[in-house]
């Protein structure tokens, strides 16, 4: 059996968790398996690396010095667990990005990967060696190391799983696997046996942290089974395939996001082309819009709002105050106290009255909904943040999720 084993930075984040990654590669090694090690930076060295950048030069940071600093962590972590893979007997091998065969785009800081050439890292398999390959890097078509962004790392073992044609693929994390909801939210939530890529696929946008969605994605796309696991406790997690049973559940689960903000901007001239111009800009300045809500006209006007991550908040209010002067509109207006409550389910599809179990849940409870926008088996409600937690917890217990 070839598997790829992908370890977050909280499985790798001192020389204790260090040792016990090493232990568990080396079981796996020692069964006869194949297995190739893909590693991300320990603990919170990515965030110390920015911190740094950032008391040296503040905001003027060169992406391509950016991407040199940070991939920095994860070749870091793939020496050291060698160094202990070595230490118990175990040959192994460490590669960067590069060295591993990853080609991508010049898109600094956030680089998409264009192909993956692992021929260094099937002949260190060949010879009996475990491969450990740093996450989230690789170099792009001008030859400059680039970063994968965010979550990168679960993208990285996806494509080597698929150009190796891995029978799996192992994301070890610090949970034990894909919830029903959040368990610091709701104490009786649910590990998941199994999920469908397209579920996993809705939940991750709706705000769902791990796995990161374009490795999601990716799995998909190239059919790789996917193992969500606990790095602390070894347990069998989560299975993602492309399988689903043959009575789905309506409701798999309830997932909670509070990283956006909304933005209105009201008394908008009620003729084409305004919204394409405002979304066409909110795209070159790469915000991510989420969801969108135009009102009807009125008199000639209309007002659009709109939700996008809370990070970008000052450049979307920057864009869209641009605008609204230009076309006269009477205001602009922002939000940052709103979050997003989602239930996600395949079985949704082909079952009545999701939307109004979820809408009366709410207005039973006293939450006021703000946006709502849908797809075949997502609904997604924007809230106030404060009744966040209140919503995760009634509609988790209204579509009887619990354990």
């Amino acid at each position: 059996m070839r598997v790829v084993q992908k370890y977050g930075g909280t499985s790798v984040a001192d020389p204790e968790r260090m040792r016990s990654v090493a232990e568990q590669i080396a079981r796996t090694h020692r069964r006869g398996d194949e297995v190739v090690v893909v590693v991300s930076a320990m603990g919170k060295e990515t965030d110390e690396l920015l911190r740094l950048a950032e008391d040296v030069a503040g905001g003027d940071r060169p992406g391509r010095e950016m991407d040199m600093l940070i991939t920095a962590g994860e070749r870091k972590a793939t020496a050291l667990l060698c160094i202990a893979l070595h230490a118990m007997g175990v040959p192994a091998d460490s590669f960067t990005g590069s060295q591993a065969g990853f080609l991508t785009d010049t898109n600094h800081t956030n680089a998409k990967i264009l192909e993956v050439r692992p021929d260094r890292v099937a002949e260190a398999l060949a010879s009996g060696r475990v491969p450990v390959v740093g996450g989230s890097q690789g170099v792009s078509t001008e030859r400059d190391v680039t970063f994968l962004g965010r979550g990168g790392s679960d993208t990285t073992a996806v494509a080597l799983a698929e150009a190796l044609k891995a029978d799996a693929c192992e994301l070890y994390t610090d949970v034990s696997g894909v919830f029903t909801a959040d368990p610091r939210l709701v104490p009786d939530a649910r590990k998941m046996a199994h999920v469908s890529f397209d579920e996993l696929l809705e939940m991750t946008a709706a705000g769902c942290p791990k796995p990161a969605m374009r490795s999601v994605e990716f799995a998909r796309n190239h059919h790789v089974r996917l193992h969500v696991r606990s790095s602390f406790t070894w347990e069998v997690g989560t299975w993602v395939t492309e399988e689903e049973t043959m009575e789905q559940a309506i409701i798999s689960a309830v997932v909670d996001d509070d990283s956006e903000a909304k933005v209105t901007i009201a008394g908008v001239p009620d003729r084409p082309g305004i919204a394409a111009t405002l979304f066409r800009r909110l795209a070159d300045a790469h915000v991510n819009v989420d969801m969108i809500v135009q009102n009807v006209s009125e008199d000639g006007v209309t007002d659009i709002s709109y939700t996008a991550p809370k990070d970008d908040l000052r450049t979307s209010l920057e864009i869209t105050q641009a605008l609204a002067d230009e076309i006269g509109a009477t205001g602009v207006t922002s939000d940052a106290g709103i979050a997003r409550v989602s239930v996600v389910g395949a079985g949704m599809k082909s079952n009545p009255g999701v939307a109004a179990t979820m809408f009366e849940t709410l207005a039973g409870n006293g939450i006021n909904i703000e946006m709502i926008s849908t797809s075949a088996i997502r609904i997604s409600c924007v809230i106030a943040a404060d009744q966040l937690e209140r919503a995760v917890v009634v509609l988790h217990d209204a579509y009887g999720l619990g354990s």
